[in-house]
């Protein structure tokens, strides 16, 4: 079920649909952190590009700037599909005694294989990708520069990856402080948000980081039920990105009422 129902509008119009919210004007997209919730997010974003719905905008943390940063520099979402349904786990589990259990190097190769750009000046639309400074003990907007030191150091989950070191500081994932992935997105954009819903046991249930944020001009997209994928469940990621898509395309047809939509997921 949505959290929205039809109702008019203050002028007396029916409340438009998402697909019709949309389709009113120029939108950016924001993408929220959650482990490996990038299948879902690829979801979303295939079913937007093949209604022709293309943000203007992009920001993310961690899975979010995976998937939001690859598709802002110009790959297609159907691209970025096929590269995660083949993706293995030898592709990136580059054990190293360090600070992590993996190196992150073959990540980084894979992503620098992957981006049809190497800088955030060259991407098709801005880009703002949020990150953990070490040093600083906060979140930091990254929107110049090179692309790949920047995605893989958000998505540098702490325990799971090394430390990516860019200009000089030690970087982590930036869902740490950053999780709804919006703190590089300017207050007055008109904005569609896929918040994943996080199961995460290392969070208390009553986080505001896992609650949907509320800003002006904002609509959130919240799947429920979505398959829990990691390293160890990389099968499950075909099944997260098909409900995700399916999700989306209930979703474009609900009345965009409110500040978010929900839609059950699972397998029906």
């Amino acid at each position: 079920m949505s959290s929205a129902s039809a109702a008019p509008h203050a002028s007396g119009r029916p409340t438009p649909t998402l697909r019709e919210w949309l389709r009113e004007g120029p939108f950016s997209m924001g993408l929220s952190s959650g482990f490996f919730g990038f299948f879902a997010h690829a979801g979303v974003m295939t079913v937007l590009e093949d209604e022709g719905l293309a943000p203007t905008r992009v920001s993310g943390s961690s899975a979010g700037a995976l998937v939001g940063g690859i598709w802002a520099a110009g790959a297609s979402a159907v691209t970025i599909r096929d590269e995660l349904l083949r993706l293995k786990r030898e592709d990136f589990w580059d054990m190293r005694l360090g600070p992590g259990l993996l190196a992150g190097k073959l990540f980084r190769a894979r992503l620098e294989a992957l981006l049809p750009v190497p800088t955030f000046d060259r991407c098709r639309v801005p880009l703002a990708v949020s990150v953990y400074d070490v040093f600083a003990r906060g979140t930091r907007v990254l929107a110049g520069g090179p692309l790949a030191p920047a995605i893989q150091a958000s998505c540098t989950v702490p325990g799971l990856f090394h430390p990516v070191w860019h200009e000089g500081r030690p970087l982590l994932d930036g869902g740490i402080l950053d999780r709804h992935g919006l703190a590089g997105m300017p207050a007055d954009e008109r904005l569609f948000y896929h918040h994943l819903a996080s199961r995460s046991p290392w969070r208390k249930a009553d986080s505001p980081s896992l609650k949907v944020p509320t800003r002006d001009g904002m609509t959130a997209l919240v799947i429920e039920a979505l398959p829990r994928v990691g390293p160890f469940r990389l099968p499950e990621g075909a099944r997260a990105f098909d409900i995700a898509a399916r999700a989306t395309k209930d979703a474009l047809s609900r009345p965009a009422k409110g500040p978010e939509i929900r839609v059950q997921g699972g397998d029906t």
